[in-house]
């Protein structure tokens, strides 16, 4: 790969990530420009009381001594205090991680291997029985909200039928370590998880069934066939490899996405992961909390175009050089 193409895909990505610093700081101020006042409304504190609150959240300097400040602070990787919980961001960040990375991950994972699965079998086998299957499961799934999805998951098989909890990480109390905590973990993860997995299977599915459409009719294909290989070999070693790369392009953005979490699921089943964590903050409003969640979120989805960018330029060498 040309150093060349690599740099500049490097340096594009290092102005990005600085553009984003920057407007982190302005956009939450922007929206409320004291959250001191509307994180004790109703608390009868007097005005000087307010006063000493904003000089604990360093909100009492002009705003450029607050954004000198801001960067100085996360070039040390120190994100400030939670105005919530009083801890370091970057705690209070981390300990929510985990469980939106076990989440989302998996869910994110699953749906790809089965909507590129049942892509390959509805675009190779077009208006058949399959297809018209797939494809009206997949639309269904697609245009469905998570939210309304996960209510009624939760519904039929957490209420009605008790075979999963209503939510949380764990059970409640739970003193279990080693494999009996991890099957705990993954029993209330279930239906999480199932709920993501079949609101994102569609987008798989879709693009990977329309890209395979766009290849089958290709030469390369014909002639495959005209030597006389098996139709099952022709899809396997000359269809999908060349149709799978826009669902490549997905798949990296999407793994960008996980570190953001997904507030709705997670609100629904209780689940403490990012998503969890960035509605409480909008609630406060947490200011440093909600910069340290934006600058996280932006990092992965940079960091994920910026992997797809060099990825595409090893599978297209045509891309290197534009």
């Amino acid at each position: 790969m040309r150093g060349r193409f690599v740099a500049g895909k490097l340096i594009g990505a290092a102005g990005t990530f600085v553009f984003v610093l920057v407007f982190n700081f302005f956009l939450f101020r922007v929206v409320n420009d004291d959250p001191t006042g509307k994180l004790f409304r109703g608390r009868n504190l007097s005005a000087e009381q307010l006063d000493r609150r904003r000089r604990e959240f360093n909100l009492d300097g002009s705003k450029f001594d607050q954004f000198i400040a801001y960067v100085e602070q996360t070039v040390r990787g120190n994100l400030g205090d939670s105005f919530l919980s009083r801890r370091p961001v970057t705690t209070e960040i981390r300990e929510a991680l985990w469980p939106t990375i076990a989440l989302v991950g998996t869910s994110t994972v699953l749906s790809m291997l089965i909507g590129i699965m049942l892509g390959i079998a509805a675009g190779w086998r077009r208006r058949s029985g399959v297809d018209v299957g797939a494809t009206t499961f997949s639309m269904f799934t697609y245009s469905v909200p998570d939210f309304w999805l996960g209510m009624v998951l939760l519904a039929f098989f957490a209420v009605k039928w008790p075979w999963f909890p209503t939510g949380g990480f764990e059970d409640a109390g739970s003193q279990a370590t080693g494999l009996s905590a991890l099957l705990d973990q993954a029993h209330h993860m279930a239906l999480p998880c199932i709920t993501l997995t079949l609101a994102y299977i569609g987008e798989y599915m879709i693009v990977m069934r329309s890209s395979l459409l766009d290849t089958v009719n290709e030469d390369f294909l014909q002639l495959a066939r005209a030597k006389g290989l098996r139709d099952a070999v022709v899809r396997r070693r000359h269809a999908v490899p060349n149709a799978l790369l826009p669902v490549v392009s997905l798949s990296a953005l999407n793994f960008g996405y996980i570190l953001s979490g997904a507030i709705a699921v997670e609100a629904i089943y209780s689940w403490p992961g990012i998503g969890q964590a960035t509605l409480e903050a909008i609630r406060g409003p947490d200011f440093p909390m909600l910069q340290g969640l934006f600058l996280l979120l932006s990092g992965s989805m940079i960091l994920a175009n910026l992997a797809v960018d060099l990825v595409y330029g090893v599978l297209d060498p045509r891309v290197r050089g534009r």
